[in-house]
């Protein structure tokens, strides 16, 4: 239940408390994402992954539109024989997500608890974003700050694994994939409001749910 995250959030804090309660009118359940910097992407391929598990049109589309991401980061000069080995782990996953080889929900749930096998799914969504970062670089440029280039942001703070990330990287994964994201915020704001919610890209429809507190993300169903 939604509930249970109390005991990790400030449980003597009313402003945390209400906001939790208030999620439970929306939000059914809450699944928590190992906090290691990687919370982000994780808790997006779990979820999205679940999704495309029940709807086997939707995986196609995925299916199709995946496949043709490898290519995209080849041109755009990511290296071709590192690219290859988390394309290929990414595509492994995926082609068992419908179709005559589909794996059930608990495989998916081992999948993401083994190590090897989901840090290289969170490789390639990292690539992913830093791809569609670059790729529209006069866009996302206004939200970095600093000197910095897109390419130096992406190398420093998207690619490697452990980084943290924010609205930035979930608009571009969310472009780059073509899945709605939708991400709860529960801060400390007016005890009074509703915690704040954003969809990525704008006016999306979300596929994904999650519920962000401070440096973390974890899932949320409806």
């Amino acid at each position: 239940m939604l509930m249970v995250v109390t005991a990790q959030s400030r449980m003597d804090d009313p402003i945390y408390v209400n906001k939790l309660t208030k999620l439970t009118n929306v939000y059914h359940s809450l699944r928590r994402v190992r906090p290691d910097g990687n919370c982000f992407y994780r808790g997006f391929g779990f979820s999205y992954f679940e999704r495309l598990l029940e709807n086997e049109d939707e995986w196609k589309k995925f299916k199709a539109l995946v496949m043709g991401t490898k290519d995209q980061l080849i041109s755009q000069g990511f290296p071709k024989f590192t690219l290859e080995d988390f394309f290929d782990s990414f595509m492994e996953v995926v082609n068992r997500l419908g179709g005559e080889s589909k794996m059930d929900a608990e495989e998916l749930y081992r999948i993401f608890n083994d190590s090897g096998t989901s840090d290289y799914l969170v490789v390639y969504l990292r690539l992913v974003t830093s791809g569609q970062l670059q790729k529209e670089e006069d866009f996302y440029q206004n939200f970095l700050e600093g000197d910095k280039s897109m390419k130096e942001f992406c190398q420093q703070e998207v690619e490697p694994m452990y980084r943290e990330s924010d609205h930035m990287h979930a608009i571009a994964l969310g472009s780059g994939l073509n899945v709605g994201i939708r991400v709860v915020y529960l801060d400390r704001g007016e005890i009074t409001t509703n915690p704040p919610e954003h969809d990525f890209p704008e006016d999306c429809i979300p596929s994904v749910y999650l519920l962000y507190r401070p440096g973390h993300y974890d899932i949320l169903y409806k």
